[in-house]
C-alpha cells in the first residue's frame, strides 16, 4: 500500500511540476509568425529545459549523465531566412543517459505516456527498427509550442533526451537608474 501511495505522490508531484513549468513558458504564446514571442531569459529557458528532461528521466527511471548536457541557442529565423534585431532565440537542449539497449522501448513508452498525460501530442513513435531496439518518441505541446524527444542515440546503450523551445525573446536589458538633482 505504501508503494502505491509513493508512486501516486511522485506522479502528482511530477504533474504539478510540469504544469508550473509549462505555465512559465506559455503565458504569451504567439498565434502567428508576426506576434511577439514569449519573454524568457536564456538562463531561465535552460533551467526550464533541464527540469523537463529531468522529469522525463525520473518518469522513465533512468539517470542523466550531467557531462553530456548540451544547450544550443540559435537565432530565430523567419520563413524567408530573415532574423529580427531583438535577439530572439530558440534553445535546443539535450542530455544523454546510459540505458541497456533492450530497455530503450520501455523507456520511450514511459516517456510517451507521461508526455501524452501532460497534454503533448505525439508526432513520432517507434520501439524498434528491423526488429532491433531503436526507440523514439517525439512530442509537441500545442499551446507552449515546445517539443520533447527521447530516443536511442547511436549504436551503444545511449539514450538522448531533448527539448526544443519555440522562439523566445530575452527580457529587456535592465535600465540602470539615472540620478537627477
Amino acid at each position: 500500500m505504501t508503494a502505491i501511495i509513493t508512486r501516486i505522490s511522485r506522479r502528482l508531484a511530477g504533474t504539478a511540476l510540469l504544469v508550473v513549468m509549462l505555465g512559465a513558458c506559455s503565458s504569451t504564446a504567439p498565434t502567428d509568425g508576426n506576434d511577439t514571442p514569449p519573454v524568457k531569459s536564456k538562463a531561465d529557458a535552460q533551467a526550464w529545459a533541464q527540469q523537463i528532461t529531468e522529469h522525463m528521466a525520473r518518469t522513465a527511471g533512468i539517470e542523466i549523465d550531467p557531462a553530456t548536457v548540451d544547450a544550443l541557442f540559435t537565432p530565430c529565423t523567419g520563413r524567408n531566412g530573415e532574423t529580427a534585431s531583438d535577439d530572439r532565440y530558440i534553445l535546443m537542449y539535450s542530455v544523454k543517459s546510459s540505458v541497456p539497449r533492450a530497455q530503450h522501448p520501455e523507456v520511450v513508452r514511459k516517456v510517451r505516456d507521461m508526455l501524452v498525460g501532460e497534454g503533448l501530442t505525439v508526432n513520432g513513435y517507434r520501439e524498434s527498427v528491423d526488429g532491433k531496439p531503436d526507440a523514439l518518441v517525439d512530442a509537441y505541446h500545442p499551446s507552449s509550442r515546445y517539443s520533447a524527444t527521447a530516443e536511442t542515440s547511436g549504436r551503444g546503450d545511449r539514450m538522448y533526451l531533448g527539448i526544443t523551445t519555440p522562439c523566445l525573446l530575452p527580457p529587456p536589458a535592465s535600465v540602470s537608474p539615472t540620478g537627477t538633482s
